[in-house]
């Protein structure tokens, strides 16, 4: 997937000022696809450019101009065709497993503090993915298609961080077995 998919898919629903669209992002599939508000605006320029979206200039008083970015029909039909491949599964790129993996020349207790570390960061963003869940699905058998497709999405990354979670558990059983030397 590319950071042109995710903005497409940002602005299926409304269209959106860069700003908005940085917001939009953050708060939706910036959970699992990462970019720069700078990313952004400069993906912006590239899907105007290839038809995939149209921007208009809104003008405001007193204050900068507005510019709106919505999907066209030519973005719809891109994102159609990018759905109808096979997703291929990002190869993993954690720098804490290379850590993990040369651990061998620092003191266990460096490890340690590093995979606890981690744990916390994935155990924040499971308590927030499950806090999410808690308000935007509470009666899952009452939520229409889309709602349905983001609540598998959501799940996702609930079993993402509980994986995490899991690992850092193991890990740290076993490294507090490993000498300090």
């Amino acid at each position: 997937m590319g950071l042109s998919q995710a903005i497409l898919t940002c602005l299926i629903d409304a269209p959106h000022s860069g700003y908005d669209l940085s917001k939009v992002f953050s708060e939706s599939v910036g959970y699992f696809w990462q970019a720069s508000q700078q990313q952004i605006y400069r993906e912006l320029g590239k899907l105007e450019s290839a038809g995939l979206i149209v921007s208009e200039v809104i003008p405001r008083e007193g204050r900068l101009d507005k510019k709106v970015y919505s999907i066209t029909e030519q973005g719809k039909q891109h994102l159609i065709e990018w759905m109808h491949k096979p997703s291929e599964p990002d190869t993993i790129r954690e720098d804490l497993l290379v850590k993990i993996f040369s651990g061998g020349i620092v003191p266990v207790s460096v490890l340690i503090e590093d995979v606890a570390r981690y744990r916390r960061i994935h155990l924040d963003k499971l308590l927030t993915y499950r806090e999410i869940e808690k308000e935007n699905c509470p009666y899952p058998r009452e939520l229409n298609k889309e709602e349905k497709l983001r609540s598998l999405v959501l799940k996702a990354g609930i079993n993402y961080e509980q994986a995490w979670i899991n690992w850092c558990d193991e890990a740290l059983e076993i490294l507090k077995t490993i000498s300090p030397n």
